[in-house]
């Protein structure tokens, strides 16, 4: 009675190599979100298309380093968003230009940051 029928199929763990090419290829993928938010500040658009990207994927980078990594792309999205409407809204009485310098530099450093951490392979603290 320990035979097995046609549609139960034993789960195995992915091979090494499949996972290692997974990996790789998440890699990648994280470095292209990375360039994609460095890039908004010539191009607006391709923040929104890297914020897509983050949400879409983020499933398939869970229990990864590189879920740490999106979470920061994501929260770095969402706060810089934040603090660049706020200074636009502002500008007008002059303050918003401290706050719109202030959020550049932020996300620049949020970026180099999250950079450095892929290069190294860590995960970044969250």
């Amino acid at each position: 009675m320990n035979e097995q029928s046609p549609m139960e199929i034993p789960t195995q763990p992915a091979p090494p190599a499949a996972d290692a090419e997974r990996l790789a290829s998440l890699r990648q993928l994280t470095l292209v979100v990375y360039v994609l938010y460095a890039l908004s500040w010539l191009v607006g658009i391709t923040a929104l298309v890297a914020i897509i990207v983050n949400y879409v994927k983020r499933a398939d980078v869970a229990g990864t380093l590189y879920e740490s990594h999106f979470t920061w792309q994501i929260r770095t999205f969402w706060w810089g968003l934040l603090w660049a409407v706020l200074g636009a809204l502002t500008a007008v009485i002059g303050v918003g230009f401290v706050i719109l310098v202030a959020a550049f530099i932020w996300t620049v450093y949020r970026l180099v940051k999250g950079f450095l951490y892929w290069n190294d392979r860590k995960p970044l603290p969250v």
